[in-house]
């Protein structure tokens, strides 16, 4: 069997996904008004904080950056929120993952297949429309075609590297039935250490130390330094990618470990 035709056993579950998702199509506007607000909420908060300042802030950025930075980095997340940890966690405690291990296609695969519809609906449903609406309403930096290109293959690695993260913290629910707690401590690691919550030219030494030894700051604060311009020549550039690149590889090989791991016991277990 060729890698294409593997793949497009894949398609069904993409376009099953997709099609679950245009049944609820209002979850699409409520997802738009959240993000606007909280969006508003980060921007205009930062921009009290500098209010009056002129030229390069702290970090590096001027205010029209870090307004975009800011902004770019909640789209960011939610483009990330796939839902593949709960979805995950729900079969494992409905039973529902013995069907998924009769199918001849690999679980983390159609995970990944059934979440990917939901970032790109999100892109394109949610995230471009506050974009839009922010950009009219805010002085905000436009990027150079290659800050653009690199932006979106970095953003392609923070999407493997989101799926990843979430699909480990999902098959935790092979150890523990309610991975609600776990999920909330991700959530908010994830979002600090990321760059979502502050960017990390503005953190401390230490705590800006300890995030770029993490992989999450692959997730948000490297395609955003990427996209600003924010790195050092060439070099610098392909070592952002190169960085996340790396991050995605070990992340998704650890994921097909536990993978493997929570099937032998599910077989121990369940027989």
């Amino acid at each position: 069997m060729t890698a294409a035709a593997g793949l497009r056993r894949y398609t069904p579950f993409a376009a099953g996904s997709l099609q679950a998702l245009l049944q609820y199509r209002s979850t699409f506007l409520v997802n738009a008004v959240t993000a606007t607000t909280a969006v508003g909420l980060q921007v205009f908060l930062w921009r009290a904080v500098y209010a009056g300042r002129t030229g390069a802030l702290p970090g590096g950025y001027d205010l029209p950056q870090l307004t975009t930075y800011v902004l770019l980095a909640q789209m960011l997340a939610l483009l990330q929120a796939n839902r593949v940890d709960q979805e995950v966690s729900e079969e494992v405690r409905r039973g529902d993952i013995a069907v998924s291990l009769l199918r001849p296609v690999h679980y983390p695969l159609t995970r990944f297949a059934t979440g990917l519809p939901v970032s790109l609906a999100n892109a394109a449903l949610v995230a471009a429309p506050v974009v839009a609406l922010y950009a009219l309403l805010l002085p905000l930096t436009t990027p150079t075609w290659a800050g653009a290109v690199l932006f979106a293959v970095s953003a392609a690695l923070s999407l493997v590297i989101g799926f990843a993260v979430n699909l480990l913290v999902g098959l935790a629910a092979f150890v523990t039935t309610n991975i609600w707690g776990v999920r909330i401590i991700k959530d908010g690691v994830v979002a600090f250490f990321a760059g979502q919550v502050v960017p990390l030219a503005l953190m401390p030494g230490p705590l800006a130390a300890v995030a770029h030894v993490l992989p999450f700051q692959g997730m948000v604060d490297g395609p955003l330094r990427l996209l600003l311009g924010h790195y050092t020549g060439p070099a610098g550039a392909a070592g952002i990618l190169a960085v996340q690149a790396t991050w995605a590889a070990l992340l998704t090989g650890l994921a097909a470990l536990a993978w493997r791991s929570a099937v032998r016991r599910l077989e121990v277990l369940g027989g």
